[in-house]
């Protein structure tokens, strides 16, 4: 069995991070969360004035988008958290304010650049599983497996909501409707790297698939790929 490179993409709320997380946690391979690297973009952004609800300081940001230090650190629990320039912002990146900011900050070409460059040096040795929305387009175009994952957006909204009363806050249906069709939107129209289907890329539709029925699937073709 040789190690590849397992590549997932798809709409927001599709479930694609605890695919990937659950994948790699199974098979021992390395997760790398490239929607959080871009959360983390967000949060800077917020925490330095350099966005509003109708604005991002783009020149600003450009300037300082070195010094911005994403990693990946695995907790007590076995799971990753996200780390921005030595703290843990792993619950900070999961509001609402922030994941709206980083769809804004991902469609900044340098923004992009500078993180798919740090994502492809993440790879060179494979073994790791990543999601995103350009990872087997842009990031990994030569990735062994790549999966397209979707849903309805009302599904993907109820999703949300229920994560965020998980997490004890507040929440509208149908702001966050409003909030998932205004992320497909400008996720599929950006002009840097539009979040789209590889074409090698098997489409998962878990409207209605179980967790489990989901796991199985993508443990079926993994395997299919490491043992080809």
């Amino acid at each position: 069995m040789h190690k590849i490179i397992v590549a997932i993409d798809g709409f927001s709320s599709c479930g694609k991070s605890t695919m990937a997380k659950e994948l790699a946690r199974e098979v021992g391979y390395i997760y790398v969360d490239s929607g959080a690297m871009y959360r983390a973009v967000s949060l800077f952004c917020i925490q330095n004035g350099l966005m509003t609800d109708t604005d991002i300081n783009a020149v600003e940001l450009e300037k300082k988008i070195e010094s911005i230090q994403i990693e990946f650190k695995t907790n007590q629990e076995g799971k990753s958290d996200t780390w921005l320039n030595g703290r843990n912002v792993e619950t900070e990146i999961r509001s609402l304010e922030v994941a709206n900011g980083a769809s804004r900050v991902s469609t900044l070409g340098f923004v992009r650049r500078e993180l798919v460059r740090q994502q492809q040096l993440m790879g060179e040795k494979k073994g790791i599983v990543m999601d995103g929305r350009d990872i087997g387009t842009v990031v990994f175009p030569t990735a062994e497996l790549k999966i397209f994952v979707t849903a309805s957006p009302e599904i993907r909204a109820q999703r949300r909501l229920d994560e965020m009363a998980a997490r004890g806050e507040s929440a509208n249906y149908e702001e966050v409707l409003a909030n998932v069709i205004e992320r497909d939107d400008r996720d599929q129209n950006r002009a840097e790297s539009p979040l789209r289907k590889a074409d090698d890329a098997v489409v998962i539709d878990n409207s209605h698939l179980t967790r489990e029925e989901q796991s199985m699937l993508l443990r079926t073709l993994f395997i299919e790929k490491t043992f080809n």
